[in-house]
């Protein structure tokens, strides 16, 4: 049983993570609600979310479930830090939880890099400045968006109430011919059981926070299984 613990920001669609333990059968993912300031998509309150103190009681609490990795489950938390500032963040969580550590930004770099892709579209459910802050974490790994489309919503629990063909409609509305794949930056929204209807709407890979995340932490464990029904990320065993 390969165990990811999963710090997750306050209530919104950490029930998402249960549909791809359901397919896997052998992954176990503890997920543990860190303290949030203010529920807002706004670079101050990302900051404040992603502070070293609320990750660090998140890891104490992690620590009766005996995770083998762990995983900062936000992307706004830690993209706002930029490239070097969310790689000190992972290092600060991985010495205070004694095991290897990362979070969902720096995961999207390395999924696109483990799939070859260099050309992205982002369908961001955060306001324009925010999701420009994720451009620019990107782009700062030699990753070009090609195109973004950003919805506005402020909060994270109304981003978990996004229905599912909404869902699937960003996705769409954000793709660019040129991109060659399509990327959901938000942990906050429910993805784990449409993937395989999103990468089928626009032809591609389709990467989501939640997805990477996880993949993310199977990797800082040894291995990445095959999972059906989680998209071209996991179609292909990583020793």
């Amino acid at each position: 049983m390969a165990t990811v613990g999963l710090l997750y920001p306050g209530h919104s669609a950490e029930d998402d993570f249960e549909t791809l333990v359901a397919l896997a059968g052998d992954v176990h993912l503890p997920v543990v609600i860190t303290s949030v300031g203010e529920d807002a998509h706004r670079v101050d309150a990302l900051l404040d979310l992603g502070s070293t103190e609320r990750l660090a009681d998140g890891v104490r609490q992690l620590a009766t479930s005996h995770p083998q990795a762990v995983m900062w489950a936000c992307t706004s938390g830690s993209f706002v830090f930029g490239p070097d500032g969310a790689r000190h963040q992972a290092a600060k969580v991985a010495a205070a939880a004694g095991v290897p550590a990362s979070s969902t930004s720096i995961a999207f770099v390395d999924a696109l890099r483990h799939l070859h892709i260099r050309r992205v579209a982002v369908a961001a459910s955060y306001p324009h400045d925010v999701a420009e802050h994720f451009v620019g974490f990107l782009s700062a790994d030699g990753v070009d968006v090609v195109a973004m489309g950003s919805h506005g919503i402020v909060t994270a629990a109304e981003v978990g109430t996004l229905a599912p063909q909404r869902v699937v409609d960003m996705v769409t509305a954000a793709d660019h011919p040129d991109a060659q794949a399509v990327l959901v930056p938000d942990t906050a929204m429910h993805t784990l059981g449409i993937i395989d209807r999103l990468e089928a709407a626009v032809g591609k890979p389709v990467l989501t926070a939640n997805q990477v995340t996880v993949w993310k932490g199977l990797q800082l464990i040894g291995r990445t299984p095959v999972i059906p029904g989680m998209g071209r990320l996991f179609q292909e065993e990583m020793q």
